[in-house]
């Protein structure tokens, strides 16, 4: 077992350090880039970027890491917006997107793809194939949460859609609708309705992160388009 702490910033990105054997790695990829463990790359482990709202709606006795209170006053609250407003160290002229642009990247056996935020804001659900496998992203009725998934029930490619709220007062209902089964499905990826009831879809890890910092790690990646 590794015990990591901040040591440096890389290009607006954290460089951590283990205290076990000295070794330097980079957040955004976990790979060591210098030291005893260099080239060695950390395990990815699945996880979301959710609002408190909508975890809290999927994890109703969930816990909540609490902050070390003695150093409380010390944690910046507009951390995001003040960062923002930095110039970046890197930059591609001649790439579509700016450089503080945000996008949902997501790697798939070696093959690399960004989806600008705006772009899959307007058309979620978003369904592409990377490196052969179809993939889904939706984004949450929050409009702020997002998940990706690998886009097959029991291995056959699926297509997924939307449905409209069928009155006023479910205006906030999410409704993903397949198009095979025409199974109802939640935001956990899970079918609550219809032939495929109790199947749930692969979640794929995906990132939010800056078109710039993206495209620095990511050098061969693709942009979607649509």
């Amino acid at each position: 077992m590794l015990h990591f702490y901040l040591a440096g910033i890389n290009n607006q990105n954290f460089l951590m350090r283990d205290r076990e054997t000295g070794t330097w790695w980079q957040q955004i990829t976990g790979k060591a880039i210098y030291g005893p463990l260099q080239g060695v790359a950390l395990e990815l482990v699945l996880s979301d970027e959710l609002t408190f709202g909508e975890w809290r709606t999927e994890s109703p006795s969930g816990q909540v890491l609490a902050p070390v209170v003695k150093y409380t006053k010390e944690y910046d609250s507009n951390w995001e917006p003040d960062v923002a407003k930095l110039p970046v160290v890197i930059s591609f002229p001649g790439t579509e997107l700016k450089s503080r642009d945000v996008v949902i990247g997501l790697t798939i056996g070696g093959a690399a793809r960004a989806y600008p935020w705006d772009t899959f804001a307007k058309q979620s659900p978003i369904l592409d194939r990377v490196n052969g496998t179809p993939v889904l992203l939706v984004l949450g009725a929050d409009g702020k949460s997002f998940r990706v998934f690998v886009s097959r029930i029991d291995g056959r490619d699926a297509e997924f859609f939307l449905r409209a709220p069928e009155s006023a007062t479910d205006s906030n209902q999410w409704n993903l609708v397949d198009a095979s089964t025409a199974s109802q499905w939640n935001f956990q990826g899970c079918a609550t309705s219809g032939s495929a009831l109790g199947k749930c879809l692969d979640q794929t890890p995906a990132l939010k992160d800056y078109w710039f910092d993206w495209r620095n790690y990511h050098p061969e990646t693709t942009l979607y388009k649509h």
